[in-house]
């Protein structure tokens, strides 16, 4: 059995799952698979099903009620990993974004020493492909207002490339992670610092999606700026249980 999960959260990825799974099996690593389909009405999770039937093995499928948010999906992925024995539990998105041959570069990462190992857009430069600029601008002032914020010194808290190490996601008490959307992905960074774990960055090439739609909106953007804010304020009135 592989040690090694891939958690890939879903919602209308009809156009992309069965080239995203392959690509990943297509590695020289033996990655498993667990996709998190939030009843995706445009067939996601039945293409996996029948994508099981050639990889009986490394391939899982959990279909929840409705859509539930990333952050839900990912706490569903975590704690399914946990109670499997993963050692090495990967966040990807299904939409080709994040390149999957770099989760072999993010593995060594935590190989090498990282306890938590984050594919950063920001870490040398500005490496995004195909955004427009209010995008590039949004994505990078969010980062650096997180920075100011929090203390951490990571310059791509929002990433949603990571892999955290086994006991990481053991230390973090997962029922009492609040966001849902993207500044879910801060709020995992800033418990891991706040605990502190080695959070290391692995300079990655990000591509927006070519098929399929954003699942960005208005709401999320409300929830990463001010949601930040709140969180750092919770740290600090509740350190012993943050």
């Amino acid at each position: 059995m592989s040690d090694k999960l891939v958690i890939i959260p879903t919602y209308n990825e009809i156009e992309n799952i069965e080239a995203i799974i392959r690509t990943v099996f297509d590695l020289q690593k033996d990655f498993h698979i667990l996709i998190v389909d939030d009843n995706s009405p445009d067939g996601t999770a039945q293409n996996v099903r029948q994508l099981q039937e050639q990889f009986v093995d490394n391939l899982f499928l959990e279909v929840r009620k409705e859509k539930s948010g990333l952050g839900t999906a990912y706490i569903h992925g975590f704690k399914w990993a946990l109670a499997k024995g993963y050692e090495y539990i990967f966040e990807m998105d299904a939409d080709f974004s994040h390149r999957p041959s770099d989760l072999v570069r993010l593995h060594r990462a935590c190989l090498d020493g990282a306890d938590v190992a984050v594919g950063s857009r920001y870490k040398k430069g500005v490496n995004v492909v195909n955004w427009p600029l209010t995008r590039i601008l949004l994505s990078y002032g969010a980062s650096f207002y997180v920075k100011l914020i929090t203390g951490m010194r990571v310059h791509d808290p929002t990433a949603g490339f990571v892999c955290y190490k086994r006991k990481v996601l053991e230390a973090i008490d997962l029922d009492s992670v609040r966001f849902i959307g993207y500044a879910f992905q801060i709020e995992m960074k800033y418990r891991a610092y706040l605990k502190k774990f080695n959070i290391q960055e692995v300079s990655i090439i990000f591509t927006d999606r070519i098929n399929g739609k954003s699942k960005m909106n208005s709401a999320i953007i409300r929830e990463a700026v001010f949601g930040v804010f709140s969180m750092r304020l919770r740290s600090l009135f509740r350190k012993k249980s943050f």
